[in-house]
């Protein structure tokens, strides 16, 4: 069983998925230069890794691309082909030169999440085009695979569910140059961390904050990521003083030290598909705080990886971070589960043994 993955971004979750399906069956992985040339040591040496110079969207170099690409793929004959995202515009056009090789698509987000000014950048029907030339589909969750079957009107039996596995570099990271966790002093850190746009709930987080400066002063929190600007909430913050912004692209080292400090990781999101914040989480051992949208209550609770409440609920959201913060047993907890569930039953080497049967399954039906 060959594989031959393509994706142009979405490095965390490639780098997992790739290396935990190449435990399994013979993968080949096609990726661009510019964004994983200085992260090829992280993907496991049993992944055969090809770094195409793949333009961006808007390049006039995108036909010829397409032609190396379509050349590639017939050197390499695959018994199948597995886009990791539905999120490149051109391979639109290249897919119908690949057939009657069997072609699997991952959509990570059905919907546009509120303010994702990335994804935005692309027309809406490319996506949707690349899910209706694909014969099978793959989503992180059910409720994910009721929406692609209402949308797409794909038979049940093409759309297949597999987990983000979990994403273990930075903690592999970490243990690589022994880093370690700031010394204790009192303070209890929650951390916000990713692209900071509209969905991801800040201003919920802060309202929360203010609502707890009296009864936890010992309370800090961390926005890292890049995106809108949270200083624009400064007039709902109990005290600005508690926060550490760090509005910009965070270094790998930086993140690894982030998840290092953080005592609660905090998902406080008004709209979601699934995370990969949750799954690099995990992989430190960290209790969640998660809103329920989208696959997140489906995936924290049964693994007890920390705490639910209802979107948009700021008291509520304020009631589980006083919890978590006034109980080390039950931060412990958790956070033992998240462990035992990222190097366990969502490890990238047991999702990839399930994205290996799904190939099989998939070359079994063409």
């Amino acid at each position: 069983m060959k594989a031959l993955l393509l994706v142009s971004e979405l490095e965390d979750y490639t780098i997992s998925f790739a290396s935990g399906v190449a435990r399994h069956a013979h993968v080949v992985l096609a990726v661009p230069r510019r964004r994983y040339a200085h992260l090829a040591s992280w993907i496991d040496p049993a992944v055969d890794l090809h770094l195409m110079d793949w333009p961006r969207h808007r390049s006039l170099s995108n036909p010829w691309f397409l032609h190396q690409l379509t050349r590639l793929i017939r050197q390499e004959r695959p018994s199948v082909i597995h886009l990791l995202s539905n999120s490149t515009l051109w391979l639109n056009f290249a897919a119908p030169f690949w057939r009657p090789i069997p072609l699997v698509t991952t959509v990570h987000d059905v919907d546009v999440h509120p303010g994702d000014s990335d994804t935005r950048t692309l027309p809406a029907w490319a996506p949707q085009l690349m899910v209706r030339q694909s014969g099978h589909v793959v989503v992180h969750g059910e409720g994910l695979k009721q929406m692609v079957l209402e949308r797409y009107s794909k038979s049940p039996d093409c759309v297949h569910v597999l987990s983000h596995p979990a994403i273990h570099r930075y903690a592999d990271l970490a243990r690589q140059y022994k880093m370690a966790r700031r010394g204790a002093d009192g303070t209890l850190r929650v951390l916000l961390f990713g692209r900071i746009f509209a969905y991801k709930g800040l201003e919920h987080l802060i309202r929360a904050e203010a609502m707890l400066k009296d009864l936890l002063p010992n309370l800090r929190i961390t926005v890292a990521g890049r995106g809108d600007d949270p200083w624009i909430f400064q007039p709902l913050m109990g005290e600005a003083g508690h926060y550490d912004i760090r509005n910009r692209f965070i270094e790998d080292m930086e993140v690894a030290q982030l998840f290092l400090d953080a005592d609660i990781v905090v998902l406080p999101y008004t709209e979601a598909s699934q995370s990969g914040v949750l799954n690099l989480a995990a992989a430190f051992g960290k209790p969640v705080i998660v809103t329920d949208v989208g696959e997140l209550r489906a995936t924290v609770l049964p693994n007890r990886l920390g705490m639910v409440v209802p979107p948009g609920d700021v008291e509520q959201l304020a009631r589980a971070i006083r919890t978590l913060a006034e109980n080390n047993e039950l931060r412990s907890s958790f956070g033992t589960s998240a462990l035992a569930w990222a190097t366990g039953p969502n490890s990238p080497e047991r999702v990839g043994a399930q994205a290996a049967a799904v190939y099989r399954e998939v070359v079994g039906t063409c």
